[in-house]
């Protein structure tokens, strides 16, 4: 039983009294949620870690061609199966986006280096989706962060230098969650300094220090500030609408400069 302001109600009649209530909504039209108001932050750090670990099981402990290669710039095989590689067309094996491996675009942004790698992503994805999915709610959120990831993938893709060179990470989506706490947080008339400080120093660290894929970075940044752009400035009775277009609009910006990448 369930303690009433007269008497006691039977848990049945109390959730059966919440049906006919109203839901309540943020300021930005997101649902707020008795339950947990970040499970899908939680849900996407769960696959990254999974998958991270998985690498780690697997390692490189076979003769395949996606062994050696993972041998050669010192990682595991599944990170050589998932991360990023555009390849070339007349190469005498089926190895990258223009072999028709287009799961690398997603797949990508769930894989991971090494313990550093993972841990200063997820804990940024942590800090960023606790704060974005409770005001966005959960279908503009994840829609945020895969065209982030997605939009990572394409700068990446549009840029490469080696059509073998191999890159993974969720910074891209991770970027995208910083430009979109940016935007939502100029909307509410909050102070954005530690924002603006925070972003430009891992701006910073990735034009700086070899081995990290800035372009990613740059393109994730891009496609999340201007899609929460969208979400936080629609006209309030318009939101589904406008998220819809801006969603749609981001995919086929993405989508274009993916076939231009592979063309």
């Amino acid at each position: 039983m369930i303690s009433a302001p007269v008497g006691y109600q039977c848990p049945q009649c109390v959730a059966e009294g919440r049906k006919g209530v109203r839901q309540g909504r943020t300021v930005l039209g997101g649902h707020r949620r008795d339950t947990s108001s970040n499970v899908v932050t939680l849900t996407l750090i769960g696959i990254n870690v999974v998958i991270w670990v998985m690498g780690l099981v697997i390692g490189t402990r076979g003769d395949s061609f996606y062994d050696r290669y993972a041998r050669g710039i010192g990682t595991n095989e599944l990170s050589a199966r998932l991360g990023l590689v555009l390849g070339e067309r007349n190469d005498p094996f089926s190895f990258g986006v223009v072999d028709g491996q287009w799961y690398r675009l997603i797949t990508a942004a769930f894989t991971h280096e090494n313990v550093l790698h993972i841990g200063l992503n997820m804990v940024a994805l942590y800090m960023l989706g606790s704060s974005l999915e409770p005001i966005l709610g959960r279908s503009r959120f994840i829609t945020l962060y895969l065209l982030s990831a997605l939009g990572g993938t394409a700068a990446s893709l549009l840029t490469v230098s080696d059509p073998y060179q191999l890159s993974y990470g969720a910074s891209g989506a991770v970027y995208g969650l910083f430009g979109a706490l940016f935007v939502i947080a100029r909307r509410l008339g909050r102070d954005t300094g530690g924002i603006v400080v925070i972003l430009g120093i891992n701006l910073v660290f990735g034009f700086t220090v070899p081995g990290i894929d800035w372009r990613a970075h740059l393109g994730g940044l891009v496609i999340g500030t201007a899609l929460a752009a969208v979400f936080a400035y629609a006209p309030k009775e318009q939101r589904g609408l406008w998220a819809l277009i801006g969603s749609l609009a981001a995919a086929m910006f993405i989508t274009t400069a993916i076939m231009i990448a592979v063309t």
